[in-house]
């Protein structure tokens, strides 16, 4: 079959004229995959799924009901542009409140729809052919990928544990430091679990200053940070100087799929990330914004929240510790990151993540994520669906049995 006349004309950014006939399969793609096959070839066997990154829970109940009575109200039918002021405001408040972060609500915080699309549309703002992009990895690619299809490019900082899963910023080659633009940075670290430290954003803002760099801080899981209190790029002195932190409502308030957040910080990287954002979309549906506000307006909500995935995650650091994995309790996300095992006693070496992953789930139906860009890891999410703690404890005590039935080699 010939090519549609079209074929040429695909953009180099998604693969020019050999898009579509790539046989590469994207890493959750070909863990979907493997979950089907395991789920026809057995279905007597329960899949446990610990690949799921989003949370289990529907939205609270107080923030649902503020939803039906603004679905329905008039004034909330047009498009919100930019974003309703009074959202700004619950913000403000909510950052103040939980991280001891003042912000102007007028030109320090912009909507947006979910934090991909921020970090989607934030390097547009920077990014011409030939800069760079500083990126930890392992970690969520989409601020990346867009900087490739400005004409960047990425250089990656791998978070390694002896590290301490912090990038060196001492390693970066001076070349690539006078192309650089935007540093981008994710704590709590996801998928690694690991918290920013106040020295470690100091040496940022340092860093960011020496080299005439903007920093984008990912903060999607923030308010589940376990053990310490929840630590904010821009509550740090002279954050606010040289970057923004960018924020969700779907991890601290099971607002999956609502598609609500914010970038915060310095008020012309806010009102250049506006800028862009005008031209890109017309705004979130201004009941959702007014349910959002429900949400950050209630202290109780974020915290019920971290409580049951705090718990969650010690259960499952003692389960796979019964096991033979090396690991411990996270300080924030509601991802366990471990070493991926080696080999099965007795069965097959494994040389990657990737090939572990795909034993564990084809062979025994036990879903993780892969991550072989610092080292072999496996990261397991506590999102799984387990409506009661009786629930929760019957899962572990089935994953300990299936993976001492195994062996794993470490």
């Amino acid at each position: 079959m010939s090519d549609p006349y079209f074929q040429s004309l695909f953009a180099d950014r998604i693969g020019g004229a050999n898009y579509g006939k790539g046989t590469a399969i994207y890493k959750f793609e070909k863990i979907k995959r493997a979950k089907r096959k395991a789920l026809a070839e057995h279905p007597e066997r329960k899949l446990l799924d610990f690949g799921i990154g989003e949370n289990d829970e529907m939205a609270p109940d107080p923030v649902r009901r503020v939803m039906a009575v603004e679905i329905n109200q008039p004034e909330n039918r047009g498009y919100a542009d930019n974003g309703i002021l009074a959202f700004n405001q619950a913000v403000a408040r909510f950052m103040q409140r939980m991280y001891g972060v003042e912000l102007d609500a007028a030109t320090e915080v912009n909507h947006s729809i979910g934090s991909k699309p921020a970090l989607a549309m934030l390097p547009a703002c920077f990014i011409n052919p030939g800069d760079v992009t500083l990126m930890t990895v392992p970690g969520y690619p989409v601020a990346g990928t867009h900087s490739k299809y400005y004409g960047g490019s990425v250089y990656n900082l791998p978070l390694r544990e002896e590290n301490d899963f912090f990038p060196d910023l001492d390693k970066i080659p001076a070349d690539i430091l006078q192309r650089a633009k935007l540093l981008v940075l994710c704590y709590p670290n996801s998928p690694t679990g690991k918290l920013a430290t106040v020295d470690f954003y100091k040496k940022v803002v340092d860093f960011a200053r020496q080299n005439s760099l903007v920093v984008v801080q990912d903060a999607a899981h923030l308010a589940l940070t376990y053990g310490a209190k929840p630590l904010s790029f821009l509550s740090v002195p002279g954050a606010k100087d040289v970057g923004v932190e960018v924020h969700s409502c779907s991890k601290a308030f099971h607002m999956i799929g609502w598609r609500i957040g914010w970038v915060c910080g310095n008020p012309l990287l806010v009102r250049a990330f506006a800028d862009v954002k005008d031209n890109s979309d017309s705004g979130q549906f201004i009941a959702i914004q007014k349910a959002a506000i429900a949400a950050l307006d209630d202290p109780s909500l974020p915290l019920a929240v971290r409580d049951k995935y705090q718990r969650r995650l010690g259960k499952l650091v003692d389960t796979l510790k019964s096991v033979g994995f090396t690991c411990q309790m996270p300080g924030g996300t509601y991802f366990l990151y471990a070493r991926a095992p080696k080999g099965i006693d007795g069965g097959p070496a494994l040389q990657t993540a990737e090939a572990a992953s795909q034993y564990l789930i084809t062979e025994h139906s036990i879903c993780t994520v892969p991550w072989d860009d610092a080292g072999a890891y496996l990261r397991f999410s506590v999102t799984y669906e387990a409506p009661s703690e009786r629930d929760e404890d019957a899962l572990m005590t089935e994953t300990a049995a299936r993976l001492r039935k195994i062996r794993p080699v470490f």
